[in-house]
């Protein structure tokens, strides 16, 4: 039908003549209430925005000198952030003359990685930024 008919008949109908499709040859348009059709589509926006899980990052900041004790309680609150599904951001911190000593202070963060192997994988290796090293877990699904 011509797009001059539809509108004719969209007039009579007391509807509105809607675009579907205005890339498509030859474009595709509907006889339909634009407002009703508005609203159907925020609907389904809102439907689509309450299932998605919004994953938010955890940070854990450890220093080169932590001790084993210290060590284990960060691990466990990494397994916990890990359970809720979050992803969990592990910063190696240095200050100071800690700088001069960077390279050698890398084993921490792959420890820890190889302590929660069992529950997560490391999705962004170990790099350096500034006056830190660190890398981000992931759940393992």
């Amino acid at each position: 039908m011509s797009a001059k008919d539809a509108y004719f008949k969209a007039q009579e109908l007391d509807l509105d003549l809607v675009k579907i499709s205005p890339n498509a040859k030859p474009p595709v348009c509907k006889i339909i209430d634009y407002g009703k059709y508005r609203y159907e589509l925020a609907r389904k926006e809102k439907e689509a925005k309450k299932k998605q899980k919004i994953v938010e990052i955890k940070e854990i900041r450890l220093s080169p000198n932590i001790e084993a004790n210290d060590l284990n309680t960060k691990i466990t609150a990494a397994k916990k952030f890990l359970a809720k599904g979050n992803k969990v951001k592990i910063t190696l911190r240095f200050r100071g003359r800690e700088m001069a000593h960077m390279s050698t202070s890398k084993h921490i963060l792959d420890d820890f990685a190889e302590q929660l192997s069992d529950v997560c994988v490391v999705e962004k290796p170990a790099k350096q930024e500034g006056r830190s090293i660190s890398m981000i877990l992931a759940e393992k699904k």
